[in-house]
């Protein structure tokens, strides 16, 4: 019998707000152990919570990208649990009425694209943090009160692989919107997994389990991959799936049962009594939507129709913001599909290498451009272009800069030429009488010869006119 998962992801983002969500304290990362915190967020009696309007925004933002129906009333409420890095012992959420339902995810995967359905997106308020040591847990407040909104896709995620590419899809999206960083190991991006089996074909839902603990892509694909042929042993054992929460072990790439897992009803979620109901009106909604970024999806169209590149090279360009605006400020500049070539292959191997991204690099988006027209207008050589680049990663100095120091310029100076191109035919008789035996390639060999006595600076084009010419008339 084969059996299929079934998948929903349920995806928490840390909005990139100054300050928290019902207070005024900073959300830097990084910050001293309970630096940063205040009555308030410390649920101290007394206190009044007060939305931060950023929040309500970045909802909207990820709602209107994401498709979904925003709703004009929503409320905050109170999810009821114990837990040492919770002060309140409430987590203020929302449950019957989120801001944001419906929408999709869409990604690509080998069988070309698909729309994720989504559920819900919802406003919740993060918890702290708890650091466990051999003989004590120290808990850390810092990140209590953070702002978070929770996208929870409905079950319709078919394979591990599909919810590797849920989550690159989505982390692209709210970069792009400037509303969350995605970095999974600061916790700024967190996903739980749920998964269950049945025989394929069947329509009806096995015991859905949920899985933690995942602090990158790769983990959640294998996490689910190892759950999938674990729960298909266990029902081939004749052993029940028990509904649960287990914790992923990168270690072992395994799943360890955690605790039962718990029902809505099990937090008692009522209205917070302390927030009033967020109402939303047609003009916030447009003033949010007319500032709205060009999406992933739309660039890459964009990037393929109106510079001219390949569709594959366009996907991996529009990855990261910030790449897609390096290359679009380059390719203003310069030829569009060079530009293209040399940030795939120079700008982002040298980054690679070094694990840095492209704001870390030296090379301006101007500057690649400038090497890439001196290539163009045949000032240098492409070979003479990797060595300045390598000169321009290092020392942040422009192409002209280093060409003018090293004299790198192109020698087009006939008489240099010939007189190289002379030297590499008397001393190479054999190769004259194959190229006059028809074996055309042997250019090459001359080319590589007159090159070689001219340290790579020989315009090429004219040293190829001339073996022409030269090899003709022999």
């Amino acid at each position: 019998m084969k059996f299929e998962p079934t998948i929903g992801l349920e995806v928490h983002i840390q909005l990139l707000t100054d300050s928290k969500i019902f207070c005024s304290c900073s959300t830097k990362f990084g910050s001293l152990p309970n630096e940063n915190v205040c009555p308030v967020c410390l649920g101290m009696p007394g206190v009044l919570p007060v939305l931060n309007k950023k929040v309500v925004e970045f909802a909207l933002r990820l709602g209107l990208a994401l498709n979904c129906t925003i709703n004009k009333y929503s409320v905050m409420a109170r999810k009821n649990y114990f837990y040492p890095d919770l002060p309140k012992n409430y987590q203020i959420s929302q449950y019957e009425l989120p801001i944001l339902t419906g929408g999709y995810v869409e990604i690509e995967d080998e069988n070309g694209f698909k729309k994720i359905p989504l559920e819900r997106i919802h406003i919740e308020e993060d918890a702290g943090k708890t650091i466990h040591t051999s003989n004590s847990s120290l808990i850390d407040y810092n990140r209590t009160g953070t702002a978070l909104l929770e996208i929870v896709s409905k079950p319709a995620i078919e394979t591990p692989r599909q919810a590797y590419e849920y989550l690159r899809s989505l982390r692209r999206i709210v970069r792009y919107l400037g509303i969350c960083d995605g970095n999974m190991e600061e916790g700024s991006l967190r996903c739980d997994a749920n998964i269950s089996i049945k025989p394929k074909g069947q329509k009806e839902l096995g015991t859905k389990v949920e899985v933690k603990n995942m602090n990158s892509f790769k983990h959640v694909e294998k996490a689910l991959e190892y759950e999938w042929n674990r729960q298909i042993q266990a029902v081939m054992d004749n052993q029940s799936i028990i509904q649960e929460t287990r914790l992923f072990d990168e270690k072992t790439l395994t799943t360890k049962s955690m605790r039962s897992k718990e029902e809505a009803y099990e937090y008692r979620y009522f209205p917070d009594p302390d927030l009033v109901p967020i109402s939303i009106n047609d003009d916030f909604t447009q003033s949010v939507k007319g500032n709205l970024p060009e999406l992933p999806f739309e660039k890459m169209q964009r990037f393929v129709k109106h510079y001219s590149i390949k569709e594959e090279d366009a996907k991996t360009l529009v990855e990261s913001k910030d790449i897609a605006d390096y290359y679009e400020e380059s390719a203003k500049l310069s030829n569009p599909k060079a530009a293209c070539n040399w940030i795939l292959t120079e700008v982002l191997g040298y980054l690679n290498k070094e694990n840095k991204d492209i704001t870390q690099c030296k090379i301006k988006p101007a500057n690649l451009a400038e090497l890439i027209n001196l290539v163009e207008n045949n000032v240098i050589s492409g070979k003479i272009a990797k060595e300045v680049f390598a000169k321009m990663y290092e020392n942040a100095l422009s192409p002209k800069v280093i060409i003018e120091k090293e004299n790198l310029v192109l020698i087009q100076d006939t008489s240099i030429i010939e007189k190289a191109l002379d030297e590499a035919i008397a001393s190479n008789p054999k190769a004259v009488e194959q190229y006059k035996t028809g074996k055309k390639n042997t250019i090459g060999f001359f080319v590589g010869a007159v090159m070689k006595a001219t340290k790579g600076k020989a315009d090429p084009k004219i040293v190829n006119e001339l073996i022409i010419k030269k090899l003709g008339d022999i």
